[in-house]
């Protein structure tokens, strides 16, 4: 309950926050969002077909601040989302736990082409546990944690459509002592708390409307270490679509999956699908 109310908070105080800045919205920044909370519950009495109590609860911020002005662009990206299920007799669990700020900063050079530098950082909010031990932790927040920056070319046909492309990528993995204490994890060496990569990434965004209230969101990230296994590229591919009923209930579909061998050696998968109260700006 403690971590429904903080997801609840969360929300709130990104729903101020993006209010608040809407209203000082001039003509060389361009602010827009989603926030979504869906719910579901069930329950039953003496029910002969058989079936367990379960509350669940998933909120999720999408957001962007993008800016342009003569020959300068700056888009900023940020997706937040936490989710979390309880079924009657068990402890509760988290279902969905992502933080997500992507930056990239571009100077004009022909057409539809920037020189670029991006930023992105990745991690999660709560602690994961191990599906296998439930008594072991896996991640918590900031273990582990994701930094790439990187210079490149931006081709950008407009906000729903753009792909940046940076041939020269840092990367940096962060997690806590306690993961490494007597393994590795996430590709950081036994004993220490970070990996550094060197190599390239190609980021790409593409948005189409559907339909007047159907649009589907397309994120692609794609990253390859010179430095090692160079053909072993990580994935990570994101497909949001949101079907307005009207301004404030929407139907929201998310799907993702990864490809780390760093992490796992295969694809992670998830999604979440739920009809919920639903507020752009």
């Amino acid at each position: 309950m403690k971590k429904m109310i903080f997801a609840s908070l969360l929300l709130a105080s990104q729903a101020y926050y993006a209010q608040d800045n809407q209203v000082k919205t001039d003509s060389t920044w361009l602010r827009k969002g989603t926030i979504a909370i869906l719910g579901s519950q069930s329950s039953f009495s003496q029910w002969q077909a058989g079936g367990t109590n379960n509350v669940a609860i998933n909120g999720a911020l999408n957001y962007d601040l993008n800016y342009k002005k003569g020959d300068w662009l700056w888009d900023n990206k940020l997706i937040a989302s936490y989710g979390i299920n309880k079924i009657s007799g068990q402890e509760q669990r988290k279902t969905d736990d992502r933080l997500d700020l992507n930056s990239v900063l571009g100077k004009k050079s022909k057409g539809l082409w920037y020189y670029s530098a991006f930023l992105n950082f990745k991690t999660q909010f709560d602690t994961g546990l191990n599906p296998d031990n439930e008594l072991e932790r896996i991640s918590h927040f900031m273990s582990p944690a994701y930094l790439q920056t990187g210079l490149g070319m931006l081709w950008k046909k407009n906000d729903n459509f753009k792909v940046n492309f940076a041939p020269v990528t840092a990367r940096f993995i962060f997690v806590h002592k306690h993961f490494t204490e007597f393994t590795e994890s996430f590709g950081v060496e036994k004993g220490k708390t970070s990996r550094f990569e060197l190599g390239a990434s190609v980021n790409a965004y593409y948005k189409i409307n559907v339909m007047e209230n159907f649009s589907v969101e397309n994120i692609l990230n794609l990253y390859s270490n010179y430095l090692e296994d160079p053909q072993n590229v990580d994935v990570d591919y994101q497909l949001n679509a949101v079907l307005k009923v009207n301004k404030y209930i929407s139907t929201n579909l998310t799907f993702q999956t990864l490809y780390d061998d760093n992490a796992y050696k295969g694809f992670q998968t998830r999604h979440t699908l739920g009809v919920g109260l639903n507020y752009i700006f």
